[in-house]
């Protein structure tokens, strides 16, 4: 079916000094998704941690990189042409500046926003791939964003986000099956209806 998703990535740095950083919330939503059933093991042919994972009969992968933010398009780009997999059939799950965190958002194609885990896998397989948005807020200056992104959140922060990736996670069978637009008005409705978020 058109639109189903064969592979998922989440966004992070390798390390554990960076584990409860915002830049790593990618990572927070895939190991909980792996907690599910799939078993990450590192192929260093890929640069990256790779499982599979059933959704309603389907295997999908689940990647996550082990190199550094910046280089994520390496891992990405090695793994979609090795198994023939279409930028169409990607869904990467990333930190959002530009969203409140308890924010989630489902979003196809579009730049790199300045995220540089974005830049790099739209350099390496273009732009037509799936983001699953999960908001960190903004530090309010372009100049305390590589601190503010690398820093862990505060409390209130963190549980907002981990209640983002609860309700990403609901949804992820819809995402897979191929419901973007179903998911993508569901996810925007319940953010215009919160208010703040």
């Amino acid at each position: 079916m058109a639109g189903e998703i064969d592979l998922i990535v989440g966004l992070g740095n390798p390390g554990s000094q960076y584990a409860r950083t915002r830049h790593n919330v990618g990572f927070w939503l895939l190991d909980q998704l792996a907690a599910s059933g799939a078993d990450l093991r590192v192929e260093s042919k890929f640069q990256a941690e790779v499982g599979t994972l059933k959704f309603g009969g389907r295997r999908v992968a689940l990647l996550k990189p082990t190199t550094y933010m910046n280089l994520s398009g390496q891992a990405v780009g090695a793994y979609a042409r090795y198994y023939k997999i279409q930028p169409a059939a990607i869904l990467v799950v990333h930190d959002e500046l530009d969203l409140a965190p308890g924010t989630v958002r489902l979003k196809r194609g579009g730049g790199h926003g300045g995220h540089n885990g974005l830049r790099d896998i739209t350099a390496q397989i273009g732009t037509e791939f799936l983001r699953l948005r999960l908001g960190i807020g903004h530090p309010g200056s372009a100049d305390k964003v590589v601190e503010y992104v690398l820093g862990n959140p505060p409390t209130d922060d963190r549980l907002a986000i981990e209640d983002a990736i609860s309700r990403g996670l609901l949804v992820m069978p819809e995402i897979v099956a191929g419901q973007t637009d179903k998911i993508m008005n569901q996810l925007n409705r319940r953010a215009g209806d919160t208010g703040k978020h």
